[in-house]
């Protein structure tokens, strides 16, 4: 999917949204992506790989890592003592740690490279991390402060983060299903991209704009990790370089903000401030392609 393509989607839903006044449709929607389609699209992603292949990311795989740690802990250190008890803290620890590499960071990733099979062993790794993470930091901060016990009892209720950890013990487990169950998963779990751009385009809405938060999300999710990846990958070679420099500094996924609507944990405010940034990166990495 390319960035024209994705704008369009993003068109698409904001229509819908003007044209259909209920909210039952996008309410619909968002339980089709976030319980099946999305659980098919982990799934068939992390199943299809084997423990060789996810331990020669090397690199790639060691930056992903990276990237969640330094998003998590910093954005959790400012909640702590900038943001104490207001549930914005949990929002912006998902928005922060939750970046979109797939929907919007293969095409930019493209800007830069012929060949990006590194932007795709990042997302992809990233994506079987943060699932569980973002899960469970939602489901406790969306309870005011619940036991943890009690948070990852509702995490854990979230299919996507059932079928990541169900597919990582098969990839542990040494077990290789067929391709003639793989692909027609993967196949139905693709159609979660454009459906969770649609429904992100129904979201958007600044009515809760806040500049404050604006560049909170923007500090955690984007400018930390492209100056950490900056400083310290630019020795790497390209085709590595580049697909981590792209996919770890993208803006928040439309997938973090369905799953804070799923625990109505700053939904509105959180989709505002990723329609912004999301036009922000669309932007400056051309321009970057340009320069650099």
């Amino acid at each position: 999917m390319n960035i024209a393509e994705m704008l369009a989607l993003i068109a698409v839903g904001y229509v819908l949204k003007r044209l259909i006044r209920s909210e039952k449709p996008f309410d619909y929607l968002r339980i089709l992506v976030n319980d099946i389609l999305l659980a098919f699209f982990v799934f068939g992603n992390v199943a299809s790989k084997d423990l060789n292949y996810l331990l020669s990311i090397k690199t790639v795989f060691l930056y992903v890592f990276l990237i969640i740690g330094i998003s998590l802990s910093t954005s959790y250190l400012y909640g702590c003592f900038v943001l104490k008890n207001d549930p914005w803290a949990g929002a912006l620890m998902v928005l922060s740690v939750y970046p979109n590499t797939a929907a919007l960071g293969f095409p930019i990733a493209s800007l830069f490279l012929d060949d990006i099979t590194p932007a795709i062993l990042y997302s992809t790794t990233n994506s079987m991390i943060v699932i569980p993470i973002v899960t469970f930091i939602a489901a406790h901060y969306s309870s005011g402060g619940a036991s943890v016990r009690a948070s990852f009892l509702k995490a854990f209720k979230f299919p996507p983060t059932v079928a990541n950890l169900f597919a990582l013990a098969l990839v542990i487990g040494g077990v290789h299903l067929p391709t003639q169950i793989l692909e027609p998963v993967k196949t139905v779990g693709w159609l979660s991209i454009p459906l969770l751009i649609i429904y992100f385009g129904s979201r958007i809405t600044l009515r809760a704009f806040n500049l404050r938060k604006l560049f909170e999300v923007g500090t955690f999710r984007i400018a930390i990790p492209f100056a950490f990846v900056f400083l310290t990958l630019h020795w790497a070679r390209p085709e590595v370089f580049y697909s981590v420099l792209v996919e770890a500094s993208m803006p928040p996924a439309i997938a973090a903000n369905a799953i804070l609507a799923q625990y109505r944990l700053k939904a509105e405010e959180a989709i505002s401030v990723t329609f912004v940034l999301t036009l922000f990166v669309i932007v400056l990495f051309p321009v970057l392609r340009l320069v650099l």
